[in-house]
């Protein structure tokens, strides 16, 4: 009897392949629909896929904080009192 041999090309995922697709998910800790969202935008390059998840972890890191408005600032400001220390002269 001949098996069939499978090809595996090392940097192409293959999502057919169950085992492949668990390895590579671990591996990048993505959810299985994330990665075929992945999969849809770049492509089944290992390289693409990895470089999109960096990406996306980047944006999510770099989201800036609220920064409240000018007019905000400007009253709380004016709310502030200031408490100036008193020399203690001996």
């Amino acid at each position: 009897m001949h098996r069939q041999n499978r090809r595996f090309i090392r940097n192409r995922l293959d999502l057919k392949d169950r085992v492949q697709v668990r390895v590579l998910r671990r591996r990048l800790r993505v959810s299985e629909a994330d990665l075929n969202a992945i999969v849809q935008k770049v492509g089944n390059s290992i390289a693409g896929i990895s470089k999109e998840i960096a990406l996306r972890r980047a944006k999510t890191i770099e989201t800036p904080l609220e920064i409240p408005s000018a007019a905000v600032i400007d009253v709380a400001t004016e709310c502030e009192t200031v408490v100036v220390p008193v020399p203690v002269t001996v």
